[in-house]
């Protein structure tokens, strides 16, 4: 069993309670399992295909997940970007291989079957795309509506066409993501709709298993370092806290050190841990082309500087530059596509070891968090268009500059 307690000042509630955060003080809550009394096996787990739902004993659902068989995604060696980087051991867990293109899936298996188990008949969310492509689509299998508030022209045509074809009722909110998930809350308290952003804990529970999955992919290694972008940051504490619970099972004896790498025009987080800050200030008007991570008061804050201190992590940002110009290397030297909020986290990473806070001894892992389809107009952008020729071989050859 589990309950829902408080990660400020320990307020615990009961697993049925529908309830965001803290009634008494405000803050986040987490869902928290009596480990002593889990049985879990890992041959068991082992046994069973690398997914989300490999790991449902440390997951709050108990009956039939809704389901599109989320997780299992590749974990890939970066052998010439990690050569140039001088790391030997750099690594790209590519969550755009979720079934709708984003790590988003991994949440909303759990929180949709979250709000059936509790008896919700619609689910709501704010926002920059991605957790609004997976909601609508894990509503749709799971039979209830969903309803979803974007940013007006602020976010990649990709994901909004997800959330319409899958039925979503979407709405654009002249204003930012974070005025759009203030309005989602007050509608999901006031009207009974059941909010799925991830100031939801069980949100979170479906994302911790990321870092379950890396380290069985390392067989059983733990990295030395996980570095993940940061948005909403929800992410980077959910990795956290699950790998914390395989401490508790005995699986693993350490943690990685959490990295969280932010746009520069949207570094809330950054600016809070480089000047040792106790609690996060908000950007006011967050800008980058990175549209995922493009959140200025990020609902996880709490949860992530915690994350990051605890393990003697760090928190840095990247331009834009140095996003766009990561996000064709992993294309063009490693073959992974991701949209631009993705190479944000292997950008910092080429930052850091240039400045020499990171060892090029260490073993690193990526998380890399959507595809490169759920931006095609930022791609188109910056790559050279396609090469028009006559439908004759004379002219195939001279764009080529080739001799006949």
């Amino acid at each position: 069993m589990y309950r829902l307690v408080c990660v400020h000042c320990d307020a615990a509630y009961a697993p049925d309670q529908i309830i965001y955060t803290c009634e008494r003080c405000g803050h986040l809550l987490a869902v928290c399992y009596d480990i002593d009394t889990l049985t879990i096996e890992r041959d068991v787990w082992n046994r069973r295909p690398l997914s989300v739902w490999r790991y449902r004993e440390l997951l709050p659902v108990r009956g039939e997940p809704v389901t599109l068989q989320e997780g299992g995604t590749p974990l890939y060696h970066l052998k010439r970007l990690g050569e140039e980087m001088g790391l030997a051991e750099l690594y790209a867990k590519h969550e755009g291989m979720n079934p709708t293109g984003s790590f988003k899936d991994r949440g909303m298996t759990v929180g949709v079957s979250m709000a059936l188990e509790l008896g919700k008949t619609s689910v709501a969310c704010a926002s920059t795309g991605n957790t609004s492509a997976s909601l609508a689509a894990y509503a749709a299998k799971g039979g209830i509506p969903a309803v979803v508030l974007l940013p007006a022209g602020k976010v990649a045509v990709g994901k909004v066409a997800q959330a319409l074809m899958h039925g979503g009722r979407v709405i654009s909110v002249r204003g930012n993501f974070d005025r759009a998930l203030e309005m989602v809350h007050e509608l999901c308290i006031s009207h009974g709709l059941y909010l799925l952003n991830s100031v939801n804990p069980f949100r979170l529970e479906g994302q911790k298993t990321i870092g379950f999955e890396v380290i069985d992919q390392l067989h059983g290694v733990v990295p030395d370092r996980m570095v993940l972008p940061v948005g909403n940051a929800g992410n980077i504490s959910a990795v956290h806290k699950g790998l914390q619970e395989l401490i508790a099972l005995g699986f693993i004896d350490r943690l990685p050190m959490m990295t969280g790498i932010q746009a520069a025009g949207s570094a809330p987080v950054v600016n809070a841990i480089e000047q040792n800050l106790p609690e996060l200030i908000p950007e006011a008007n967050p800008e980058t082309v990175a549209t995922a991570i493009r959140i200025g008061a990020p609902v996880n804050a709490e949860k992530a500087l915690t994350a990051i201190r605890q393990t003697g992590g760090i928190a840095a940002s990247v331009t834009d530059d140095e996003i766009l110009m990561m996000q064709r290397d992993l294309a063009r030297k490693e073959g992974i596509g991701v949209e631009p909020a993705s190479a944000a986290s292997v950008a910092g990473v080429r930052k850091l070891v240039e400045s020499g806070i990171i060892d090029r001894d260490e073993r690193i892992v990526c998380v890399v968090t959507g595809h490169l389809l759920k931006d095609p107009e930022t791609v188109v952008k910056q790559c050279e268009p396609p090469i028009e020729i006559d439908a004759d071989l004379q002219s195939l050859l001279s764009a080529l500059h080739l001799h006949s």
